[in-house]
């Protein structure tokens, strides 16, 4: 049935053996030290059938541990936890992308290491996020209201991304890495005007707005080399107490020109309509893939046939697929067999352990 998604593509010097993406999927699985373990190594590793893994959302310091159980990439032992998942998932020939997610007041300081004495919440302003974190000392929590980031924390979380993004590339071999300003995290703050009530250079006007996600990019990008960069958004985006505002297309009109003057890889658009959400209309994704120029990829509840379809309809270069993979470590086989495929235990999504993560059986195990 599907040929373009199945097909192998050459992104500069990235070769993919198929256009199949797996998404980011935070799975709460990394219970000592933000350490990845052996766990998701073999997680990671059912999941080679994509040409491109994207892997769950990993703080590059201890600033960005809003979530209980979530990896870090900044110390010595998470880069070697990494290190043995690209070594196992480059085995098959797959490439993988550690996705950067710093999520700024997104957050609680329970779940920070030693319970906040090391870390503290950060965002462009101090504005309260509506609803609640989940700990796992006392349940769920109200989000703190965070310290609005003066010009130092600026430039030292600007040097986590980067220092995060070097350790990626060249000690712990992963091919690139997927900066996270969407969803409500820390870069998407800055975006939104209504979690950066900022009256500096970095606050107020698109431009402004802008102006702190495009520097870390740039420092990114300049370090690791822009081919291995790509970056995630969610234009109309209500995750995490976000939503439309009346400037979505001046900023990411904006944002997709200045991204294509640095030359990153890809944009990857997030467009959470499947799980209920608004949706992300067409005319902004146009925008952005006209005015990028590059690499897309297409996510958001997509079956093969729909991403069949917008790949021969050039709407992108890749599509990922999200919880059809956490069900699936077999999912490519299966879309290319038609197959039925499992459906996903949300219940188990952010739990500790094996049930729910690699326990989902494979079609030659479900066939046994």
């Amino acid at each position: 049935m599907s040929k373009k998604l199945f097909s192998p593509v050459t992104l500069n010097d990235l070769e993919l053996k198929n256009r199949v993406v797996m998404a980011p999927l935070t799975r709460s699985r990394a219970v000592e030290d933000n350490a990845p373990n052996d766990l998701m190594k073999e997680y990671y590793g059912q999941r080679t059938g994509a040409g491109l893994i994207i892997t769950e959302g990993t703080s590059p310091s201890p600033n960005g541990l809003g979530y209980p159980r979530i990896p870090g990439a900044f110390s010595d032992a998470q880069i070697e936890g990494w290190k043995a998942i690209t070594d196992r998932v480059h085995e098959d020939d797959t490439k993988m992308f550690l996705q950067i997610m710093h999520t700024g007041r997104i957050s609680h300081p329970l779940n920070f290491p030693n319970e906040g004495e090391d870390a503290e919440v950060l965002a462009p302003s101090a504005v309260q996020a509506d609803g609640k974190m989940y700990t796992d000392q006392e349940g769920e929590q109200p989000h703190p209201t965070p310290r609005a980031m003066n010009a130092q924390d600026l430039a030292d979380t600007l040097n986590e991304f980067v220092s995060t993004a070097q350790k990626a590339i060249f000690n712990a071999h992963f091919d690139g890495v997927e900066l996270h300003a969407a969803n409500g995290y820390l870069l998407n703050q800055f975006l939104h005007p209504k979690s950066n009530v900022r009256t500096d250079e970095y606050g107020g006007s698109v431009e402004n707005r802008a102006r702190y996600v495009l520097e870390v990019v740039k420092a990114v990008a300049d370090e690791i080399g822009a081919d291995k960069v790509g970056i995630r958004v969610s234009p109309y985006g209500a995750m995490n107490d976000l939503g439309a505002h009346d400037e979505i297309e001046e900023m990411f009109t904006y944002l997709s020109k200045e991204l294509k003057k640095i030359g990153i890889q890809y944009i990857h658009i997030v467009d959470h309509e499947s799980m209920g959400a608004p949706g992300a209309p067409e005319s902004i994704k146009k925008i952005i893939r006209e005015n990028f120029g590059g690499h897309i990829i297409l996510s958001g509840g997509y079956d093969a046939e729909r991403a069949e379809q917008d790949l021969q309809a050039d709407k992108g270069t890749l599509v990922a697929f999200g919880r059809s993979f956490l069900a699936n470590p077999d999912l490519v086989k299966r879309m290319k067999e038609g197959a039925e495929l499992n459906e996903p235990d949300q219940d188990t999504f952010y739990t500790p352990g094996a049930k729910g993560y690699t326990d989902y059986p494979t079609l030659q195990e479900a066939e046994a």
